[in-house]
């Protein structure tokens, strides 16, 4: 039969089984949306904007671990997909980005709309296509779902010129193969062969080492490899920590679970790591925010490095141990290898510093958003997907939103984009509508995409967006404090919109929660709407600050910790016998105790 090539490109999608289009029209996509109007087995979900549609194909993605696709126009409407591609590429999520572009005629002579997306993009995308004929399509399609989802996982932009989509030509769609040979591309997968020297070598590291740690990262996550993880974390008894992007790969509740490493990580895993002699790293990729200064980050470790992506080994930190390969297969094969080992004095130093420094907040009455986090679990009983927006109320979820299952947590970890949590997290409840969707934001940050509430309330979908609203940038409100004698510049947003009004002009339900009664309450209320989005201004203080912390570029002997009367300084000597503590004054006699206390514990041991 003769197709255009928006039909064909259609007739591809179908055959990539994708459910939803998340896209914004213009003229170099019209024949592609006039296709989509007898098209009714892939759903278009009309945006407000285009980066909220690339934001929506991610989430969606993150959430399902199905390829997320999002559509727009050339010139400006690509451009616009540009935040929303770099945030996918940064945490290796599936996605095909397609995009209009002028008449290949036209390309290069500066166009009505015309932009150069495919150069824009290239820093920023797993690969990108250019099509310069409609017999082409099929192939380039065929090549970038592949590319997206193989390996380690990426966006990949597809750019369509309107006389591609327009052209017709006889296309028989059971031509379409999703059986793609790249010759330049071979990346790992599943089935590679497995390097069994090297995983021999890391068992025996694991069966040498006296004070080892399970790093676990995103690859993890994209792997499927939470059974793996977990039963590795048993076996051996070693006590587990995530990145950011990690969150999940063990249930967070797990006796085994330390919760998050790295700048605004427990301190118990901080300084896990800091004395491990053996440092596991599962599709991880030891970024900056969990290394602080490379030169001394576990220096007393050695490194086994499992990643799908060779060029990640040895980025940063060289291995003892390099095993390149799909993370549950390798650790599939790793539990072959490694002896049962019970608990032993290492594990109980760790435990008696998690007691004795556990995350804290004020108990004082008033409303605080780790408060507001953990009923949100309570509420949605642990089982609701959250995404976020970045900023202090990220991290806060990082530390007391406690994940049971991958892909429960949707956030933007290494571009760090504000704006992301609301359309993420209609893109997740596109993707999962047996479940909730929290959108856990900030003032800040709610205010860079507030109109895809409307692409909630027109789809009838219930997110949840619960703002943490302290009235500053509060990130930046918090390092000017710390770091710029108190100099706070341009961080002020007393001047914000009534958030309660203006979901209600979207078509949402508005609640507002100035104290914890009035925050269950909303909550109850929220729960209870099921056919159009809620928006929850959970008003807290503005001089609370995000702890622990390692400053940027430092070590875990700067951490600060909150304790309940004060900021300190917590250090662990290199040997791991003796804590210390200091603050700006004096050291309190209480603290002196515990770390006498924990010194002669830890020397015992």
């Amino acid at each position: 039969m003769k197709l255009s090539g928006a039909q064909i490109l259609l007739e591809c999608l179908r055959q990539e089984e994708v459910t939803h289009i998340f896209g914004y029209p213009g003229g170099a996509v019209l024949p592609i949306y006039d296709a989509i109007f007898d098209c009714h087995d892939i759903k278009h979900i009309l945006v407000r904007h285009e980066q909220g549609a690339a934001h929506m194909a991610d989430g969606f993605a993150r959430s399902t671990g199905k390829v997320g696709v999002c559509l727009a126009t050339s010139g400006p409407g690509a451009t616009n997909l540009v935040t929303g591609i770099a945030t996918a590429y940064m945490d290796s999520i599936p996605m095909v980005a397609i995009t209009g572009q002028v008449r290949t005629s036209a390309i290069g002579k500066d166009a009505f709309q015309e932009a150069d997306i495919t150069g824009i993009t290239m820093p920023i995308t797993k690969h990108n296509f250019l099509v310069k004929k409609v017999e082409d399509l099929a192939g380039v399609l065929a090549e970038a779902f592949y590319i997206a989802r193989s390996g380690r996982p990426g966006p990949v932009l597809v750019d369509i010129p309107l006389d591609v989509s327009k052209n017709q030509i006889e296309f028989d769609p059971a031509s379409y193969s999703k059986q793609v040979i790249i010759p330049s591309y071979k990346p790992a997968s599943p089935s590679s062969r497995i390097p069994e020297l090297q995983i021999r070598k890391a068992a025996t590291l694991i069966a040498e080492a006296q004070r080892p740690v399970l790093y676990v990262g995103g690859g993890a996550i994209a792997s499927g490899a939470q059974e793996e993880v977990t039963a590795l974390a048993e076996r051996t008894n070693i006590l587990t920590t995530t990145t950011l992007l990690g969150k999940g790969a063990i249930d967070e509740t797990h006796s085994l679970s330390m919760g998050m490493l790295g700048m605004h990580g427990t301190a118990y895993a901080n300084h896990a790591v800091n004395q491990a002699d053996l440092l596991i790293a599962v599709g991880a990729r030891f970024d900056d925010r969990v290394t602080g200064n490379v030169d001394k980050f576990a220096t007393g470790a050695k490194i086994i490095h499992i990643d799908i992506d060779p060029a990640e080994i040895g980025k940063v930190i060289q291995p003892d141990v390099p095993i390149v390969g799909d993370v549950k297969a390798i650790l599939a094969e790793l539990l072959k290898h490694v002896a049962p080992r019970p608990a032993d004095a290492w594990n109980d130093t760790i435990m008696e510093w998690k007691r004795r420094f556990p995350l804290s907040y004020p108990d004082d009455g008033k409303l605080y958003a780790e408060y507001a986090i953990q009923q949100i679990g309570e509420m949605f009983d642990h089982d609701c997907i959250m995404a976020t927006d970045v900023g202090q109320h990220q991290m806060w979820a990082a530390q007391y939103f406690k994940c049971r299952r991958p892909r429960q947590w949707v956030t933007s970890g290494g571009l760090g984009t504000m704006g992301f949590g609301l359309p993420a997290a209609i893109g997740a409840q596109f993707g999962n509508p047996d479940k909730r969707v929290i959108c856990l934001s900030g003032d800040g940050s709610f205010q860079m995409m507030t109109q895809e509430l409307m692409t909630a309330t027109v789809y009838a979908q219930p997110v949840v967006t619960v703002i943490i609203n302290n009235k500053s940038l509060g990130m930046v409100r918090q390092w000017q404090e710390m770091f710029y004698s108190e100099r706070y510049s341009q961080v002020d947003l007393q001047a914000s919109p009534d958030f309660v009004k203006l979901c209600e002009a979207y078509g949402g339900v508005g609640l507002r929660a100035t104290t914890p009664a009035e925050l269950r309450d909303a909550l109850v209320k929220a729960k209870a709407v099921t056919d159009r989005p809620v928006v929850i201004d959970c008003v807290v203080p503005t001089e609370e600050n995000v702890y622990p912390m390692i400053p940027s570029g430092q070590t875990v002997s700067e951490m600060l910790v909150k304790t309940d009367l004060e900021l300190v300084k917590a250090s662990v000597h290199a040997d791991g016998s003796e804590w210390s503590f200091s603050h700006e004054e004096a050291v309190l006699a209480q603290y002196v105790e515990v770390a006498n206390a924990v010194a002669l514990e830890a020397t015992e041991a």
